[in-house]
């Protein structure tokens, strides 16, 4: 212990200073991150650093996963369901079916389970790279919100592949009948405990005297108790951790202070961030042992790169293929919107960014890492070394290769040329929102209050400020009965906000941020 804690604080440290460089050069830093992994790789004498294959989906993935559940826009996600929809289910069926049977063909001895193993962990494109990368371009909003919301379900869809080819790696044989079964358990159960969870959880929020620091603790072991739980019936624990992370998303409002989710967005965030971080530099502890495996069976690592390279070729193949079905779909059966002018401006360019979009990352590094050392009759994993190692060159390859060509292609090809119509839309609808704000809470204020703030210098100030937005010098005026009417304004807009949010035209994003800066104001009004 007293050699490891050294060194995992030291791997803390590289992880912060790879995300400096990586801001300042303008890249991604999920790319500097697994280049690092595989830089470590080569260092002789470093710690190992063993972990449990059963615990890695237990520790990594619930609050990856219900952090993601809390970014996501639910307006979006029902917006755009169908493209992700068939994004997060039936593209990862397809790609892992496509991985699946040329792994099969081109690989000596890998059968088809082990084929789909491999396809569950790497069919599903990464958030939060496609996130780190995208933020340094700019892309269309819908764009935006497909790649989130497939991101979130695609990780469950892939899982429960993963899992079902695992017993069939293991039995030796695959049951349709029960493995339909056991499907529809692992769905049904898994969004059913995870909600069930979720309203628990806000039960507890809303009727305990709970304040920031508890609040914030409740959310870190929310996810672990939905997929605990969720497993123990042998559902899907990846389900009920976006379901239930959804449903708390959606009511936050309702059970979180202002102080809460402020403070809650930056532990949060930090926390994810050192997640997403230890486990690219893990999988570049483990490549010597990895490496070493694979020559121990007698294959040439020259062989097991050149595996690596043709499943990245069928993972881009199989995206692209399948965003330009989504588009003819499109057109075939939504004439009305193929023929739409923002449809037809992007009916190519789109297509081909959604298939270039296709960085791997945590999770996948997350699935190869939990693949069992044995089989149920203690028996070695077969080929466990090679699909690890195969992995890790998936994950090299699409985070440098495409994470490094995407905002050049984006930037030098105009593929958005008319996004700043986009931007000046979302300016109006922005400046739109902050009038019709302003004018409500005028008008509640002057409804409410109209015998109050006669002859009240603290009232007929917050009158004025919403009335014409004029700067007070002083805070001499807020005393208790002006704090309290704030308070109660600061409450009326959320709800003002949260009304609004119900209109298609407004950007979930959008209102978010508005709620953000009154989160920010009723903070600043404790120390006025």
């Amino acid at each position: 212990m007293n050699t490891l804690l050294p060194f995992i604080l030291c791997l803390i440290l590289l992880i912060v200073f790879l995300t400096i460089w990586a801001n300042k050069l303008r890249i991604a830093y999920p790319i500097l991150l697994v280049l690092a992994g595989l830089g470590i790789s080569f260092i002789p004498g470093l710690p190992l650093i063993k972990i449990d294959p059963d615990l890695i989906f237990f520790i990594f993935l619930p609050p990856l996963l219900f952090e993601a559940a809390w970014s996501v826009s639910l307006k979006e996600m029902k917006k755009w369901w169908r493209i992700i929809g068939s994004f997060a289910f039936l593209v990862v069926f397809f790609t892992a079916f496509m991985v699946a049977m040329i792994t099969n063909q081109i690989i000596p001895g890998f059968s088809i389970a082990l084929g789909f193993v491999l396809g569950g962990i790497v069919s599903p494109p990464d958030a939060v790279s496609t996130g780190a990368i995208t933020k340094f371009v700019k892309i269309p909003k819908s764009t935006q919100a497909i790649l989130e919301g497939e991101s979130l379900l695609n990780d469950a869809s892939s899982l429960i592949i993963f899992r079902f080819a695992l017993v069939a790696v293991g039995t030796g044989s695959f049951i349709w009948q029960e493995a339909s079964i056991d499907f529809l358990w692992m769905l049904v159960g898994g969004v059913g405990i995870g909600l069930l969870i979720a309203l628990i959880f806000i039960y507890i929020h809303k009727h305990l005297s709970t304040d920031a620091p508890s609040d914030i603790a409740l959310t870190l072991i929310e996810p672990y108790f939905m997929y605990w739980l969720a497993e123990q019936f042998h559902c899907s624990g990846v389900l009920a951790v976006v379901a239930g992370g959804l449903l708390l998303s959606y009511k936050r409002l309702n059970f979180l202070s202002s102080s809460s989710r402020l403070k809650g967005y930056s532990v949060w965030e930090s926390f994810v961030f050192l997640l997403n971080g230890m486990v690219f530099l893990l999988i570049g502890l483990e490549l010597p042992e990895i490496v070493a495996g694979i020559r121990s069976h007698g294959m040439p690592l020259s062989t097991a790169i050149g595996y690596g390279v043709a499943v990245t070729i069928i993972l881009i193949v199989a995206r692209m293929l399948s965003a330009y079905a989504a588009m003819l779909a499109t057109i075939i059966f939504r004439p009305q919107v193929a023929h739409s002018q923002q449809f037809s401006k992007r009916r190519w360019t789109t297509p081909l960014l959604m298939g270039w979009t296709g960085m791997r990352g945590v999770v996948s590094l997350a699935a190869a890492l939990a693949i069992p050392l044995t089989l149920p009759n203690g028996e070695a994993f077969p080929y466990r070394n090679l699909i690890l190692f195969i992995t890790f060159v998936v994950i090299l390859l699409t985070l440098v290769v495409q994470g490094l060509t995407l905002p050049y292609l984006i930037d030098k090809t105009k593929l958005f040329v008319g996004l700043e119509s986009d931007e000046e839309r979302e300016q109006s609808t922005r400046l739109r929102m902050k009038i019709g704000l302003k004018q409500h809470v005028y008008n509640f204020v002057k409804a409410r209050y109209e015998e109050e703030y006669i002859g009240h210098i603290g009232i007929e100030r917050i009158l004025r400020h919403w009335e014409d937005q004029s700067k007070v010098q002083d805070s001499s005026w807020m005393d208790d009965k002006a704090r309290r009417i704030m308070l109660d304004i600061f409450a009326e807009q959320r709800m003002y906000l949260t009304n609004l949010n119900k209109e298609a035209e407004f950007d979930e994003e959008i209102i978010r941020q508005q709620i953000y800066q009154i989160d920010l104001e009723e903070e600043r009004l404790k120390y006025v």
